[in-house]
Parts: structure tokens; C-alpha cells; sequence
């Protein structure tokens, strides 16, 4: 996985005020990251837990190191949650699919989103 590419993509995402493309990013790079290398990237495989280990470990090790020399005793969590954005009336697709929603014990069409938090 390209962790740069998944910077910037990421960075895209949440600054965009409209809708997103590969084109889109490949423009405002001003053609520094071609829509295609955009669009082979995102055909990737999905990343497993190991990857996401991978990509966070240099961030909660740095935070634990900061902690050890603040507090001796305290410890770091990882926390991880999943929330469904429904999407009832929303045609299905790769992004917008069947989720069982737990808080309502029954499946719901959406958007399945992940946040993951470090705290101390």
C-alpha cells in the first residue's frame, strides 16, 4: 500500500466540498498523480488488520513514548468503532451496501464507517 497516495487521497476526501473523482485529485495535484495511478489504488485489495498495524504502530508508539514521560503509569487505548450512514433510497454499490447496523439488530443500506482514536 502506498501510504503517501493514501495520505493524499485521504486529505482529498475530507477537504472536498463537492464530490470526489480521480480526475478530480489528478487536477489538483495539477497532474503530479495521474487519475489512473488514482484509480489502481483504490482497485487495490482491501487492507486487513495487519496493514491498518502496520500503517498506526509508528504513530501509538511515538504517543506511548510521550506518555511514558508524562506519566509513568498510564497506559493507551486503541479504540476502533464502526458507525452505517443509511443510505435507504441510494442505489447499491461497492460503497453503498447491506450492513447489519448492531445498535438496531437488523441489517441497514449505507455507508459503512470505521474511526480509530488513541487515547491515553
Amino acid at each position: 500500500m502506498n501510504k503517501d497516495l493514501l495520505e493524499l487521497y485521504t486529505d482529498y476526501l475530507l477537504s472536498a466540498f463537492s464530490s470526489t473523482t480521480a480526475t478530480g485529485l489528478s487536477k489538483m495535484t495539477n497532474q503530479e498523480v495521474s487519475h489512473d495511478k488514482v484509480t489502481r489504488f483504490l482497485s487495490e485489495e482491501a487492507p486487513d488488520s495487519r496493514v491498518l498495524w502496520r500503517l498506526v504502530k509508528p504513530l501509538v508508539r511515538e504517543l506511548e513514548k510521550e506518555e511514558e514521560e508524562e506519566e509513568e503509569e498510564e497506559e493507551g487505548v486503541l479504540i476502533i468503532d464502526d458507525t452505517i450512514e443509511e443510505k435507504p433510497y441510494t442505489d447499491e454499490s461497492e460503497l453503498v451496501c447491506w450492513h447489519y447496523d448492531h445498535s438496531k439488530g437488523r441489517n441497514a443500506k449505507g455507508i459503512n464507517l470505521l474511526s480509530a482514536r488513541f487515547t491515553g
